[in-house]
């Protein structure tokens, strides 16, 4: 048995089947792959893992309730993310940013994640590759899920907007209805859907941020060019690869990567702006439960109704960027 310990979600007892997938190369690789793609080349307090949010998503679900089999599905969903995580969708021009899901079977299958499973009598393709089954890991959005709650309040905690008080507050009034995530109340709603935007528009939105991801893609695309990196280098973790291109000798890149570390960026305007970069749209609209149904907040405040239609319209139009590279 191993007790693993999460600020957000407390102790977590692991044994068994979780035991042996914590401890298995393909989980612990995730903790050399950022959450965040480039954030922490450009703020250091940006700095969760897919290792920390994949553990944090399996404790949610446990929580909630959720059975052994999603638990697994939980802890291994993430488990395909390449190095710098997003930002290999930004080199392919995966708009629907999903290039981990294309390659999630074959990774799983030439992994040790089939033989662990099967040892403990599950099918890892009965849990790994029917999403559907697991309702409170995944839901389409606009609706909560133990992906979605887990990175938002992960992230922001990391970053200082909210507190472990707020955390625990809104995860006492996190419950699950007809087997999936909803709020037990309006405020509780209306608290998620704060964080949520300052989530994707102050943290993912953030000119810092999305410099970082645009300077680290042209800097990747570079590299494959030149025959510095292949697709094969971004199965192993961010440091690995940053080595090979801070050893690749080559002096543009040298200069990018001095840019991507030591750049000033400040927000532009369509009008004047040196980089325009547009993210995926990421919305939610909690469901709440009232009266025995669940009802989307924006069908129960005004407000949030608005909040979710201005976020839509910012994540829309992207983000302006002035950058004043390093001399």
């Amino acid at each position: 048995m191993l007790i693993l310990y999460d600020e957000l979600y407390g102790e977590f007892e692991a044994d068994g089947v979780l035991l042996e997938l914590i401890q298995s190369d393909p989980v612990q690789r995730l903790k050399g792959i950022y959450q965040g793609g480039a954030s922490r080349f450009v703020n250091k307090k940006w700095n969760t893992t897919r290792y920390g949010h994949s553990v944090g998503v399996m404790m949610l679900v446990n929580r909630l309730g959720g059975s052994l089999e999603e638990q697994v599905a939980a802890l291994l969903h993430d488990v395909s993310h390449t190095a710098f995580s997003h930002v290999i969708d930004y080199v392919l021009e995966q708009k629907e940013e999903n290039y981990h899901e294309m390659i999630y079977e074959k990774i799983v299958a030439e992994s040790s994640i089939p033989h662990i499973l099967k040892s403990a009598g599950l099918n890892w393709r009965d849990i790994l590759l029917d999403e559907s089954r697991w309702t409170l890991l995944e839901q389409k959005a606009p609706h909560l899920c133990a992906d979605r709650v887990d990175y938002t309040l992960r992230d922001l905690y990391v970053c200082g907007e909210i507190t472990l008080q707020e955390v625990h507050a809104f995860l006492d009034q996190l419950v699950v209805f007809n087997e999936q995530m909803v709020c037990s109340n309006l405020s509780a709603a209306e608290w998620f859907l704060d964080a949520y935007y300052k989530e994707v528009i102050g943290f993912f939105m953030n000119p810092l941020n999305m410099f970082g991801n645009y300077q680290l893609t042209e800097i990747i695309k570079l590299a494959l060019q030149k025959d510095i990196l292949s697709m094969e280098d971004f199965l192993k973790q961010d440091e690995d690869v940053v080595r090979l291109l801070k050893n690749s000798g080559y002096r543009r890149i040298e200069a990018m990567l001095s840019a991507l570390f030591d750049s000033k960026v400040e927000k532009g305007t369509a009008s004047c702006y040196d980089v325009h970069q547009t993210t995926k749209m990421r919305w939610v609209d909690p469901l709440v439960v009232v009266s025995g149904q669940v009802v989307p907040i924006s069908e129960l405040s005004i407000n949030a109704k608005r909040v979710i239609e201005q976020a839509k319209q910012t994540i829309e139009k992207g983000v302006y960027i002035n950058i004043h590279a390093p001399l």
